[in-house]
This record gives structure tokens, sequence and C-alpha cells, in this order.
């Protein structure tokens, strides 16, 4: 098993794989519509934002991506693994490159905007709640979260 640099042709592997994590947490298929174009990866995006895969028996089978908000600040804008390795310690295998790169470059935080699902996941790494912001859902609230490195 291998983190290796995604590059643009990725991109529809990496759509796949937000997709069906997402909908792992039991979103309606009306909400998973809704959302499409936020879940959605363009070759673009990865053009223009650092992202790596995780790469098992030579399919890519999760990912994170990340970009600096400032020159001590960095963003974790992505993490999702196949639904079939979620509970695996992959998750955990994903969030220490982040931190390997966080403190290659320096970084003294990171943040990241949470699925509510997903809250305690990053609490477990020491991420803290600093604020929500509201979503297209009426009542629903993505945590943001932080870490000082």
């Amino acid at each position: 098993m291998t983190i290796e640099r995604a590059i643009p042709s990725d991109h529809t592997t990496l759509t796949v794989i937000t997709k069906q994590s997402k909908a792992y947490w039991g979103y309606s298929t009306e909400q998973m519509e809704d959302w499409n174009a936020l879940l959605t990866i363009t070759p673009d995006y990865l053009a223009n934002n650092e992202a790596w895969k995780l790469v098992s028996g030579g399919e890519i089978i999760g990912y994170y991506s990340i970009f600096e908000i400032d020159p001590q600040s960095l963003k974790l804008d992505n993490l999702f693994i196949l639904p079939e390795f979620i509970g695996k310690g992959l998750g955990k295998k994903l969030m220490d490159n982040v931190f390997e790169k966080a403190a290659l470059n320096n970084y003294s935080s990171i943040t990241l905007d949470a699925d509510p699902n997903a809250e305690s996941f990053y609490h477990h790494f020491g991420f803290v709640t600093i604020g929500q912001i509201e979503t297209s859902v009426p009542n629903r609230f993505l945590p943001v979260m932080r870490k000082l490195l």
C-alpha cells in the first residue's frame, strides 16, 4: 500500500470514491444528487490543489487533498476512503501523511470542514471544533475544526 501524488487524470476515480464514501453515511439519493457538483473532483481541481491517493494492489482506494490558506495554515479539503475500507485504519494512514506534509512545510495549524458524521474521527486526531457553517440542507451544519501543530 502506497500514498502517491494524485494527477488530473485520477479525477473520475476520486469522484467515485468521494460519492461512495459520502453515501456511506446514509444520505438519501436526492441529497446525493443535490451535492453532485460539490462532490465532483475535476482535473482542474487536481491541477491546482495538492492531492494524495492511497493505492493498494494498483487500485486507488482513498485520497485526501490539501491547500495552503496562508503560510502558517493548511486546509484539509477532502479525505475519503471507499466504504469497504472504512474502519480498517486507512483513515489514520492518510491523516498521518497529512501531518507529515504539514510538518515538512512548517505549518502551525490545519483546518477542515467536517461532515457531521466524521467529526468524532477528527477529534480522535486532536482536532477541535471551532465553529460551524450552514449547508444547503435546512438546519444542517458542518463543524469547522482546527488542529494546532
